[in-house]
């Protein structure tokens, strides 16, 4: 499983679409085998989710997304978290895999 995360000085970034940085972490099981740190292509509509499933990744968890991105994800088959807090990306992915992210209501504000 490849999870990505939005960051912004080595932690979650709370915006999903202006994030200059992704961990691209790849879990399997219980443990993180790798983490990868992308840039990603100039913020346009509909192109983080294409960028992304190119990628091979399977969940997005981020602070907030906008409902369109949101929209963009589902159809790709990749599964979104908002809410998250703004930890590192393996502090949130080891919460995550141990089912012990907390998450609030979607930060995003559009």
């Amino acid at each position: 499983m490849k999870i990505a995360i939005p960051t912004a000085e080595g932690k979650l970034a709370l915006h999903f679409g202006h994030s200059k940085e992704f961990a691209i972490i790849e879990v399997d099981g219980d443990q993180i085998n790798n983490k990868q740190m992308l840039e990603p292509p100039p913020h346009e509509p509909g192109v983080l989710p294409q960028w992304l499933t190119q990628h091979g990744v399977d969940v997005v968890i981020a602070g907030g997304m906008g409902g369109r991105a949101m929209q963009l994800f589902a159809h790709e088959g990749i599964k979104v978290l908002t809410g998250a807090p703004a930890l590192t990306p393996e502090e949130v992915v080891s919460r995550y895999i141990a089912n012990t992210l907390q998450t609030t209501e979607n930060l995003c504000d559009h």
